[in-house]
């Protein structure tokens, strides 16, 4: 017996786990709910804690590196110690809201090429290595943010890409570690840009639209980043013509290059 408590220790025979969610798609306020599945090994264990919690992949910049990292951005506790019998299968439900800054993973059905996210559940067992679970989510736009990306479309432009980034960007009601960055490439009519990157900034209320546009060089000059915020209702997004409101900034940045 304490051999095998000793193997449980290390990972072999020991209890494992296992996180089944009842719905992967969601979007920012909402709830993610569902069980997690603990199943007994060949000893009794004592579990001394039992959280799930959501995890992003975030992109890191040094000054001359840049990587990934994991970094869980919200967590809950579910319930205290216990002792999980030898074989025994212990399932604890769950519901997890999903905090409004969380960044989208789609838009209109289709997944963004770069976002990675998911619940992480994570075991702490006595005297052993912790058992931890990453389930991906499908993180849906607010119906606020499904209005700002159709303008983008309707206005002809192209997605590129998309990421998240650690740092917090300056004026906004930002409280997570990092922001998104969704990337378009413009149509010809902004012809003085290179590509235009969004980022959504929300809670409970409102949210901040920050546009960071990428302004092509001329003969003479270095090309240029040229930044707009402005605020969005959640609830009285409808009023707005957003594809005329957008255009008139984009317009009078993009429409032509600057030669000198």
């Amino acid at each position: 017996m304490a051999f095998k408590k000793l193997l449980a220790s290390l990972g072999a025979g020991g209890a494992s786990v296992e996180t089944v969610l009842t719905e992967v798609n969601v979007v920012p306020g909402g709830v993610v709910q569902g069980e997690v599945r603990i199943q007994g090994g060949s000893v009794n264990q004592d579990i001394e804690g039992l959280s799930v919690g959501l995890q992003a992949v975030v992109e890191v910049e040094g000054q001359d590196t840049e990587y990934k990292q994991n970094v869980e951005f919200t967590k809950v506790r579910l319930g205290g110690a216990f002792e999980l019998q030898a074989g025994a299968v212990h399932a604890v439900p769950f519901g997890l809201e999903i905090p409004w800054e969380t960044p989208v993973t789609m838009i209109d059905g289709q997944s963004l090429r770069g976002m990675h996210i998911g619940v992480t559940t994570e075991l702490a067992i006595a005297r052993a290595v912790d058992s931890s679970d990453l389930d991906p989510i499908n993180v849906h736009p607010l119906p606020a943010q499904k209005a700002i990306l159709d303008a983008f479309i309707q206005l002809g432009f192209r997605f590129k890409s998309a990421d998240m980034e650690r740092g917090h960007i300056r004026g906004t009601r930002q409280t997570l570690p990092f922001y998104q960055e969704i990337e378009f490439f413009p149509p010809s009519q902004y012809r003085g840009l290179n590509q235009v990157e969004l980022s959504f900034v929300a809670d409970e209320h409102a949210m901040d639209v920050v546009l960071e546009m990428d302004k092509k060089p001329g003969l003479f000059s270095e090309g240029s980043d040229t930044f707009r915020s402005f605020q969005v209702g959640l609830h009285d997004y409808q009023s707005t013509d957003w594809a005329a409101y957008l255009n008139q900034w984009l317009s009078e940045v993009g429409s032509r290059r600057n030669w000198f």
